[in-house]
């Protein structure tokens, strides 16, 4: 059995024990070996559903090595994914499919990604316009000098009314950890953080609620709902003081409270009384949005609002942010999309190795200077 994983290993391109226990492995890792498994039962057909959403830019291109050997042996590979770049790269012929019909199908040749983004969609993608860009109000958010040892450094940096500022980086980089410590998930050892002009205690959630933060955290399945709560116990669930009456919670009074923001957000459910973990993952975001949404924050932070998630979900919630902004709402997105980013922010900050290194308007952002930044690349060049 050991020698025939290995000889089914072998050409992969890795160096993986077969004695090993799979549980202790990487993510990438536990793909190669499923690949490896469909290879020893000489499949002719792999399907790969989503199978880059949690790896690192290495990882991916690893397995994209894998892919062309699996196409260059004969095998055909059906990809499902919704990152297009991804489809460009390694795909000769693609099809999109909308609300469980195909509505598009040829070869990659000649396509463009807003091509495909329109089939998805059903329309032109929202792109926010200079003339939208309000001028930003008063002071929301004050974070200075904000330092926890060994994760981040010395962030200060500055939230406005009706802004969207995004704090760009690659993974570890410490943008994360920022969020919590400025929620107050997460202890620091130093600097302050204000909420429209008031002093938040460190390590105190309850307080920053208090004072209108909503935090969108990057796990919504660990970190953002509960999944065995129904969908309007979900979207109910930090506005429980409001709506309980003598410590009691009233299933109409929940629903009713619930259905203005299903609406509001579109979100598509069977019945609110379901559990959460039915839905779609770009359903279960709407519901950690309309979950802090219904409390009308001042302060919302959002991190990585749309992974996981399809083109067309995805667009709805670049609306729903940019509708937010235009009520006055401060909203800081942390994000890898770099589209994304360019697309929805008023500032681009950048982390890397738990330090801000630069500051980018929309005039001056771009893809390549946000990974230049990201990756230490513009200081060699200015050096």
């Amino acid at each position: 059995m050991h020698r025939l994983g290995a000889e089914r290993l072998a050409p992969l391109g890795v160096r993986l024990g077969p004695e090993r226990i799979a549980r202790g492995l990487s993510i990438a890792d536990q793909q190669i070996v499923e690949i490896a498994k469909a290879l020893s039962l000489q499949a002719k057909v792999i399907i790969m559903d989503e199978p880059t959403a949690a790896l690192s830019a290495y990882e991916v291109q690893r397995l994209f090595r894998v892919v062309e050997s699996l196409r260059g042996s004969g095998a055909a590979v059906l990809f499902i994914s919704h990152r297009l770049e991804e489809v460009f790269a390694i795909c000769q012929r693609v099809t999109v499919m909308r609300d469980g019909r195909r509505v598009l199908s040829r070869l990659l040749e000649g396509l463009t990604s807003d091509d495909l983004v329109r089939a998805m969609v059903g329309r032109d993608v929202v792109q926010r316009r200079e003339s939208e860009r309000a001028e930003p109000g008063d002071v929301v958010l004050k974070v200075d000098r904000l330092t926890r040892e060994g994760v981040f450094v010395d962030i200060s940096l500055e939230v406005r009314s009706g802004e969207i500022v995004a704090l760009a980086g690659l993974v570890g980089a410490g943008r994360s950890e920022v969020a919590r410590a400025i929620f107050g998930i997460d202890a620091y050892d130093a600097g302050s953080v204000h909420v429209g002009g008031k002093l938040l205690r460190k390590g105190a959630p309850v307080q920053a609620m208090g004072a209108g933060v909503g935090l969108v955290p990057e796990d919504r399945r660990l970190q953002g709902l509960v999944m065995e709560l129904s969908v309007a116990g979900n979207i109910a669930l930090a506005s429980l003081g409001r709506l309980a009456r003598f410590g009691i919670l009233r299933r109409g009074a929940e629903n009713r409270f619930a259905g203005e923001w299903a609406t509001r957000l579109r979100l598509r459910y069977g019945r609110f009384s379901n559990s959460v973990s039915t839905l779609s993952g770009g359903n279960q975001q709407k519901t950690v949005l309309a979950k802090w949404l219904s409390r009308r924050p001042r302060l919302l932070i959002v991190d990585e609002p749309t992974r996981g998630i399809d083109v067309a979900t995805k667009s709805e919630v670049h609306r729903l942010l940019l509708e937010l902004a235009r009520e006055g709402v401060a909203i800081l997105m942390i994000s890898s999309e770099l589209p994304e980013v360019i697309r929805v922010a008023d500032r681009v900050l950048v982390m890397r190795e738990g330090r801000l290194v630069s500051e980018f308007s929309p005039e001056q952002a771009s893809e390549e200077s946000i990974v230049a930044a990201a990756t230490g690349q513009a200081e060699m060049v200015a050096s």
